[in-house]
């Protein structure tokens, strides 16, 4: 049984999520020959403030206060 943990920036839509678990479980059928039934995706949202590249958090960077 895949289990599959995203983490990603918060801000995508209930949509773009739906259309991204689709395409995982698709993927992971494809190359590792199970059913969809036996994937498992968990997706954890990072506040743009929890989350810094070069010492800067993407909500700064947003901002432009970087």
């Amino acid at each position: 049984m895949p289990i599959v943990n995203i983490q990603m920036l918060e801000g995508k839509t209930a949509a773009q999520k739906e259309a991204m678990y689709e395409a995982v479980t698709d993927a992971l059928c494809r190359t590792l020959s199970c059913n969809p039934e036996q994937v498992r995706i968990m997706i954890t949202d990072m506040a743009n403030s929890d989350f810094a590249i070069a010492g800067v958090s993407v909500a700064a960077r947003k901002s432009g206060s970087s």
